[in-house]
């Protein structure tokens, strides 16, 4: 049927851009400058069963976010960025802002100004490298 050939199409764009975003990221790690890993400092403060994980990432940075496990929220509490998922494609985002991030989602994120950015995650873990195992 007509709906299972869009379903078919739309998957495979959603695995032609995640293709694309990991070749991204492979090129990137190359680059002489990069920073591989959690290269800005994040901030965790604990609540009943959460983890809001907050990252500041100054204006001008190209960052390739984690795989998550889990759908969770997103603030984008300051800056403007542009965001590239295999499901949305390229988004101009200006905070403030709040969405629901799919799990499975690859990102790569431009910030076009100071970002301040915080996830929430449902955890009862403490441990912020048990929470990063976890989600």
């Amino acid at each position: 049927s007509g709906l299972n050939f869009t379903a078919a199409v739309l998957e495979y764009n959603k695995q032609a851009q995640r293709n694309a975003i990991q070749t991204f990221e492979q090129f990137l790690a190359a680059c002489p400058d990069a920073k591989i890993g959690d290269s800005f400092p994040l901030r965790h403060t604990f609540g009943d069963h959460t983890c809001v994980r907050e990252i500041f990432i100054p204006k001008g940075y190209v960052v390739v976010g984690k795989i998550h496990k889990h759908a969770h929220p997103n603030f984008l509490l300051q800056g403007e960025v542009l965001v590239v998922t295999e499901a949305e494609g390229v988004q101009h985002l200006r905070a403030p802002m709040s969405m629901i991030s799919e799990a499975g989602t690859k990102r790569v994120l431009v910030t076009l100004e100071d970002t301040w950015w915080a996830v929430v995650h449902v955890t009862d873990e403490t441990d912020p490298a048990k929470i990063e195992e976890e989600v």
